[in-house]
């Protein structure tokens, strides 16, 4: 038996599997059939019966009728189900990280390292639930109470992107479940096979419990079932990952009927380096955070700004670095990029690299098509770029590094901070007044600002976000449960008399 089959088997994978999961599997969605492709061979992996508007419908009724028993569940034997879907996950890490590298075309180091992600998600997530704390606070009336509760929110709708195909999910629905809510998924359709083998590990978790329906799936288009769930008024919360445009569309759907949204949309991430910088780290961590995940990271390094008198010495080590890459199999240990999500994603690359020599740019290496017929490889290409070329306010989903010279600090700090999204950034430096000053409230404008460290690799103890075009929502972090949560305030009078705020006097 092929490798790849043995693999979707240990996972509970099929030839054909159904896209829709309630309470249990729904044997035959009809909403027309997915097939999910190896992008590194272009070959089919397996197919997916994709869930119709009915059969949304009959899973919201399932996730609809748990969510009214999950939320009496105190919160700390929420957190024990939740602590053993960590468990669960920690013995299928290899497996699950392995299909992320085969559907998605991540290396598969990072393919592990993204359900890493998902079990220190759950870890935190297990000791939030003994957290979900309120405050209490003084009355101005004698012999009153107030105080401040927290109750679960309802449903909770997660539309995740292909970049990181399970570990968005878990940031989410993990954090909610403690929270008391349940969650329908639409994952991407790139992605779809991954989501079904989590469903299956959680649904092997909640079965034990009697728990099925708290995490439920809907595998579908986006303009049946995606719209479909932006309109549902019976989920209070859609958390949204994705590009700026479709972030603008979930805004506009879910605001009309005032309903929450947690958006993370687009990064065009920028570095500074600074004359004084290690160098060598520097470096590094360009490397990794332009071309890891084929640029295809939301905080991937888009735009490095180097000072003058650095850049030209730099940006040979640079190239000499690129020239490196190994670039194949995301499942042979010994690649370091993978291939490009699908041939539209390599069109764009190529389409936009056309924009940048139409706009004055330089192609100082890469930008080629490679590997066999059908596949969606790419080389890492470095660009010599100007702050005011147009392109450069764009975010292209692929290994593409706009290099710029700047003067002074000052400088490169505006240049980076004058494009639409402010998801992640990063100075270089060995001087305390630069990275105080990058880190001030005139420094960097991005929900995420590091020192010494790239742009990618944010830790779930830290709230994960940005600002401007990229959605100002936050996932993870010390108070992300709040977002899962509906606020009450509650005052107790436990006196004989009946005293109004303000000193009010209301006498008959």
């Amino acid at each position: 038996m092929p490798t790849s089959q043995a693999l979707l088997q240990r996972l509970g994978l099929q030839s054909v599997n159904s896209g829709a999961c309630g309470r249990s599997w729904i044997a035959a969605p009809s909403g027309g059939e997915l097939i999910s492709r190896n992008p590194a061979t272009g070959e089919e992996i397996a197919r997916v019966l994709m869930a119709s508007e009915d059969d949304y419908e009959a899973v919201l009724l399932d996730t609809a009728a748990t969510f009214d028993r999950w939320r009496m569940l105190p919160a700390p034997k929420r957190g024990e189900i939740v602590r053993e879907i960590g468990d669960e996950l920690r013995r299928h890490k290899d497996d699950l990280g392995a299909l992320v590298a085969l559907e998605m075309g991540k290396i598969l180091a990072e393919g592990k390292g993204e359900v890493q992600e998902m079990i220190d998600i759950a870890d935190f997530s297990v000791g939030l639930s003994r957290q979900l704390y309120g405050l209490s606070m003084h009355s101005e009336r004698p012999e009153h109470r107030m105080y401040e509760q927290w109750h679960p929110l309802g449903i909770v709708g997660v539309i995740s992107a292909f970049n990181f195909p399970v570990a968005v999910w878990s940031w989410n629905a993990l954090i909610a479940a403690v929270c008391g809510d349940a969650t329908v998924w639409k994952p991407s359709s790139e992605t779809p096979l991954t989501a079904i083998a989590v469903q299956n590990i959680c649904n092997t978790v909640l079965a034990r419990h009697g728990w099925e329906g708290v995490f439920t799936l809907v595998i579908g288009r986006g303009a049946t079932v995606g719209e479909r769930l932006l309109h549902d008024r019976r989920v209070p919360l859609i958390s949204a990952t994705g590009s700026c445009r479709m972030g603008y569309r979930v805004a506009e759907v879910v605001g009309r009927r005032v309903g929450r949204t947690i958006l993370e949309l687009g990064g065009n991430n920028g570095v500074i380096v600074t004359p004084d910088a290690n160098l060598d780290l520097a470096l590094r961590a360009v490397l990794f955070g332009a071309v890891g995940t084929a640029g295809q990271r939301c905080t991937t390094i888009r735009r490095l700004f180097l000072q003058k008198s650095i850049a030209p010495a730099f940006i040979e080590r640079l190239k000499s670095a690129y020239a490196q890459i190994r670039i194949g199999d995301p499942l042979d240990p010994q690649t370091l990029m993978g291939p490009l999500i699908n041939r539209a994603a390599v069109d764009e690359m190529m389409q936009g690299l056309d924009r940048v020599r139409a706009e004055g740019g330089e192609i100082l290496c890469g930008g080629q098509r490679t590997g066999p017929d059908g596949a969606c490889f790419v080389e890492p290409t470095l660009v010599r770029a100007r702050p005011d070329m147009p392109i450069v306010q764009e975010e292209i989903f692929a290994p593409i590094l706009y290099i710029m010279e700047y003067d002074t600090l000052e400088q490169a700090i505006e240049w980076h901070n004058n494009v639409p999204q402010g998801l992640s950034s990063a100075i270089f430096t060995n001087n305390l007044i630069a990275a105080e000053t990058f880190l001030s409230a005139r420094g960097s404008d991005c929900g995420i600002a590091n020192v010494n460290i790239g742009t990618s690799g944010a830790e779930i103890g830290g709230a994960f976000g940005g600002e401007k075009e990229t959605g100002g929502g936050r996932e993870a972090g010390s108070d992300s449960w709040k977002a899962y949560m509906r606020r009450q305030t509650v005052t107790i009078n436990w006196s004989a008399d009946l005293p109004l705020a303000q000193g009010i006097e209301f006498k008959i």
